[in-house]
């Protein structure tokens, strides 16, 4: 049996606490927010929006996090990379786990509604249910596509940026939704082929188990392919000028070089290297769309 289980919460800490939060994800996430404010407005975001907007996102972010803990722990006793999280190891027991999330979450959500805009606290509640209940919970376990479909929650940051500081939907910020929808699947599964024997062990469905390492790598390329033919519609739209458009080209080359060698297997190590080099990726990419978006006052 999970000792995570039956044990109680001893030794707990509070960096357990801010693990269970997956801080560093969460820091990727608001980068996206924040450039999706920026984004929104051809002038500069409001400080109350840009501080109390990416709180309550990050708070919300941090809770489907906790959640995701909790409904893995039994798979994170197994596996390598994670046997070691608090809940797996029993530091934090499930009950508290769970109730930690709900004070993040009733947190976020609060400062969403009453600080911010109800239609950036809705889509953010949905984004956390769909990462914490639809991907984790059910998909996760149910299909080797769980990563296309449940991919979209884990997209919607900067999109929730976008209507914290307009209050509405918009083309271009479901644009940046589609850059990080079609960014997802080749970034998470390099990954799951880096993990495959621990994923296999741990009875998850993640392609490379399900299909093989050959047909996954094939499909790695097909989706960056399609990737960065989205990358350039913020040019092609009229969102992003040239700085973007050169950013986007040359980070994409690099991202093609890792999917083609990952495929040819011509770089040792080329699974975790393709899976590190996409959390750069998108950092820059997204930066280059930020500096774009401003370089008029660069410029003069």
């Amino acid at each position: 049996m999970n000792q995570s289980n039956v044990l109680p919460s001893t030794g707990a800490s509070w960096r357990d606490y801010l693990e269970l939060t997956k801080p560093k994800v969460v820091a990727l996430m608001i980068l996206t927010s924040v450039i999706g404010m920026y984004l929104a407005t051809p002038g500069w975001v409001p400080l109350e929006i840009l501080f109390f907007g990416n709180l309550g996102i990050a708070l919300s972010a941090g809770a489907a996090a906790v959640i995701n803990h909790v409904v893995d722990r039994q798979i994170d006793t197994i596996m390598a990379r994670t046997q070691k999280r608090p809940v797996a190891t029993g530091r934090v027991g499930p009950l508290q786990a769970i109730s930690f999330a709900m004070v993040l979450g009733t947190m976020g959500m609060t400062t969403l509604f009453v600080l911010v805009n109800p239609l950036t606290a809705w889509l953010t509640f949905a984004s956390l249910m769909g990462y914490a209940v639809v991907y984790t919970l059910i998909l996760k376990r149910a299909t080797p596509q769980n990563i296309v479909i449940g991919g979209l929650a884990g997209a919607a940051p900067p999109l929730l940026g976008w209507t914290a500081v307009t209050g509405h939907f918009e083309s271009h910020g479901l644009l940046l939704v589609l850059i990080i929808f079609a960014w997802t699947p080749p970034h998470f599964w390099a990954l799951a082929i880096h993990r495959k024997e621990e994923y296999a062990k741990a009875d998850v469905p993640m392609l490379p188990v399900t299909h093989g390492e050959a047909y996954t790598k094939l499909h790695i390329l097909l989706y960056t392919l399609i990737m960065l033919v989205v990358t350039m519609l913020p040019f092609l739209t009229g969102m992003s000028g040239g700085i973007y458009l050169i950013g986007a080209v040359v980070l994409g080359a690099r991202f093609l070089y890792w999917a083609i060698a990952l495929l040819r297997d011509s770089r040792p190590h080329a699974a975790i290297k393709t899976f590190r080099y996409s959390i750069t990726y998108l950092m820059l990419l997204f930066v280059a769309l930020l500096v774009d978006h401003y370089s008029i006052y660069f410029l003069h």
